[in-house]
């Protein structure tokens, strides 16, 4: 079972990177978003969808839901979440095929220190699994805390633009998910009782609608600004967030102790890939805020397959 989850959440990991740089591909053929209300939200997605590669994203990302879904069938909500770290360096690679470009040395060493200190946090810590579905009280707890985080956070991205937007939406869309991915968690964890008890019972569809609401902010951090600024909130976010309410609604607890140290050093490696990122020359766009089709003769394009 452990095998089984651990090749679902990385499958889940790569859809996902590969919806994030092709919808990232579709947006930045578009106006940059100024934040004029409702009615340009509505024409910019109006737009979107009549982008090819917008809609082999969306596709991407209910293949990797699926995929997800599947994961937490099987594994807990704790050892799952955090795999979707791979998506980091999954988006680079892609992102790199897509855009023909080589992101520089100290992008690659940002995101591998975001990475790999969230995974030495994670194994130092060693959550554990817990009950397969949460309490009734507890999600009074664990969902209020998670809708109160998002609403926050959407509102201090208001009156921010480019680099500083994305990454604020990117977390709210990060709560959003890991949240989203605890509904689905409770509801996968009722079928062992019957799909009746699954279809009847509130959080399978509350799981639709904490997904909308991450998917439209991603859109928003998409569209505010360079996805090497949203992807590590979204990602790093979602998998601490998860770590948070695994512990919360499924009781699945961490280890401290001896264990505090590899954690802390972690959480260290986060911090010096977070400053060595927001540094990055591509945090301002010299990665993906351009068509590729437009800057072939970038000199860190990667270069073109012959045309047959």
């Amino acid at each position: 079972m452990m095998a089984l989850t651990v090749l679902l959440a990385l499958l889940a990991a790569l859809s996902n990177a590969s919806a994030s740089v092709l919808q990232r591909r579709a947006a930045v053929q578009e106006e940059p978003d100024q934040g004029g209300g409702a009615g340009s939200v509505v024409r910019r997605f109006a737009h979107l969808l009549r982008r090819p590669y917008w809609l082999a994203g969306a596709g991407l990302l209910g293949l990797s839901s699926l995929l997800q879904a599947g994961a937490l069938a099987v594994g807990s909500l704790s050892l799952v979440q955090p795999l979707l770290t791979a998506e980091l360096l999954f988006t680079l690679a892609v992102g790199s095929v897509v855009f023909r470009r080589r992101p520089e040395a100290r992008t690659w060493l940002a995101f591998v220190a975001l990475a790999g200190g969230l995974a030495l946090f994670l194994l130092a810590a060693a959550p554990s699994a817990g009950r397969p579905t949460a309490r009734p009280g507890d999600w009074l707890l664990g969902g209020g805390g998670a809708l109160g985080a998002v609403v926050l956070l959407v509102v201090v991205a208001r009156p921010t633009r480019g680099a500083s937007r994305a990454a604020l939406l990117g977390l709210a869309s990060a709560v959003s998910f890991a949240a989203t991915a605890a509904l689905l968690k409770e509801a996968v964890g009722r079928l062992a009782q019957g799909p009746a008890e699954m279809f009847g019972h509130w959080s399978l569809y509350a799981t639709g609608a904490a997904g909308l609401v991450a998917f439209l902010l991603l859109q928003g951090a998409l569209g505010a600004g360079s996805l090497t600024a949203s992807q590590p909130a979204l990602t790093l976010g979602d998998a601490l967030t998860s770590v948070v309410l695994g512990w919360v609604l499924f009781d699945e607890s961490i280890h401290l102790g001896l264990s505090l140290l590899p954690e802390a050093i972690g959480v260290a490696l986060i911090g010096a890939g977070s400053i060595g990122l927001v540094h990055s020359p591509s945090v301002g766009g010299e990665w993906d805020a351009t068509d590729p089709e437009e800057s072939s003769g970038s000199t860190n394009a990667l270069p073109r397959s012959p045309r047959r």
